[in-house]
């Protein structure tokens, strides 16, 4: 059994599988995101404007929000490992498909199927919840997101140095075969784990009964209010990143006169501040986490409303200010991931672990379906009026509403906490009554 391991193997362990998923999830943004840096390539190819162009990124995210509930559902009744190397291998063979792609509607068709393998995150979420007792989540957490903005820098590197040599459809070739790869890694190297075993309450106990998926408790997420206000805030929390993802580089481009090498030194130093500001986010909401059980939410309402006033000032520095605009656009980049690793943590510090990729994927269905239209809404705003306007109207709106309902999360919280640690306790005590009483066998 996992827990009869010894702890110096087990802890090893742990961070090998952390490290596995950090590649993991670092490579398959980077596939992701190329469509960023390779806007304007494909553009040309297929002789397409921004409101099409936004069709293309939209629909991906379309997809993923629909395929967020069966992997939710799939990860809570099976092994996670082994549905992870599944995602991996669709995410390589949905790649390859868009790469083939030599007309509109068919590279429209092939590129929303690359959504299906965006919906997984939540089972490896759920899994290193099984790795990782709460108190350490925000870290790990914000270590584990990283790989967003990181895998922006490596697509936007791939898309700059191999594009002109292997062409947009060479460097999915590539990154298609990476996942591919990947996939046969996680199937033989990552193992499954009880659900629930990092929890505090189960500590010492040698076996843990098998809990999986039920509707009732599924159900019993919508009676949370705490949940529901969490998932409200993400209806509107991933507008700002669809819309900076997908249009800031072209921003750069063709409304502040950035030369290819000048975007490239601006969003390589403006990611490389939003890296570290998943982990710094992720740390602070432990910290304040181990002082009030609304530490982690208190840091992500810090995060949103000081990440909005500051774009907006970036966005305001006059053009020729390449310098300050790159200074403003860094300084930004740290505050505005603040909520992402706070978020998901206490997603789980109020769920059962058999319903955690279900909540998970609840919320990210929620977030995706909602900013799924916002690439194509700015793609609009940006044909009527500018890709400034449609940056700092959707951004700005966007996390000023989820300031306010962090504000509601944040009151209720406290007491579904309560609740999820009485029930686990209650479940420990259970286990540890069945297990005093089964006979020693010699």
């Amino acid at each position: 059994m996992f827990r009869s391991q010894g702890m110096t193997t087990k802890n090893r362990y742990r961070w090998f599988v952390l490290a596995v998923f950090f590649a993991f999830m670092l490579l398959h943004q980077a596939d992701k995101l190329l469509i960023g840096p390779l806007t304007t390539p494909i553009m040309e190819y297929f002789g397409i404007n921004e409101a099409q162009m936004g069709v293309v990124f939209s629909g991906a995210l379309l997809v993923g929000g629909i395929f967020y509930p069966l992997w939710g559902y799939l990860y809570d009744r099976y092994a996670r490992s082994k549905l992870l190397a599944l995602a991996s291998f669709i995410w390589g063979a949905t790649t390859w498909l868009s790469a083939l792609a030599r007309t509109f509607p068919t590279f429209v068709i092939t590129r929303a199927s690359t959504g299906i393998d965006d919906a997984s995150y939540p089972g490896l979420y759920s899994l290193i919840s099984d790795y990782f007792p709460p108190k350490m989540r925000g870290k790990v957490y914000g270590i584990l997101q990283i790989t967003a903005p990181l895998g922006y820098i490596t697509g936007t590197v791939l898309a700059l140095t191999l594009v002109g040599r292997l062409h947009w459809q060479g460097v999915f070739y590539l990154t298609g075969a990476l996942g591919i790869l990947l996939s046969v890694v996680i199937f033989l190297g990552v193992k499954e784990v009880p659900r629930g075993g990092a929890e505090p309450e189960f500590e010492g106990l040698e076996q843990i009964s098998t809990y999986r998926f039920d509707w009732k408790t599924a159900l019993g997420l919508f009676k949370k209010r705490s949940l529901l206000f969490l998932f409200t805030q993400g209806f509107f929390g991933v507008f700002p990143w669809q819309v900076i993802t997908f249009w800031f580089f072209r921003y750069l481009e063709t409304e502040r006169g950035f030369s290819q090498n000048e975007v490239l030194i601006t969003m390589v130093a403006a990611v490389l501040f939003l890296a570290a500001g998943y982990p710094i986010g992720g740390v602070l909401g432990d910290f304040l986490f181990k002082r009030t059980p609304r530490g982690r939410l208190i840091v992500s309402a810090f995060g949103v409303i000081t990440g909005a006033l500051l774009l907006w000032v970036t966005i305001n520095v006059p053009l020729e200010q390449k310098t300050l605009f790159t200074a403003m656009l860094c300084l930004t980049a740290i505050f505005i991931p603040f909520a992402s690793p706070n978020v998901l943590s206490t997603v789980y510090d109020v769920t059962l672990p058999e319903v955690r990729s279900t909540a998970n994927s609840v919320q990210n269905m929620i977030e995706q379906g909602g900013s799924a239209v916002a690439p194509a809404i700015a793609g609009l705003i940006a044909v009527n009026g500018s890709l400034r306007e449609a940056i700092l109207i959707i951004c700005i709106g966007a996390w000023l509403l989820c300031f306010f309902f962090f504000l509601f999360a944040i009151y209720f919280l406290p007491k579904d906490i309560h609740a999820l640690r009485s029930e686990l306790k209650e479940r420990a005590e259970q286990e540890r009554a069945r297990q005093t009483s089964q006979p020693v066998t010699l």
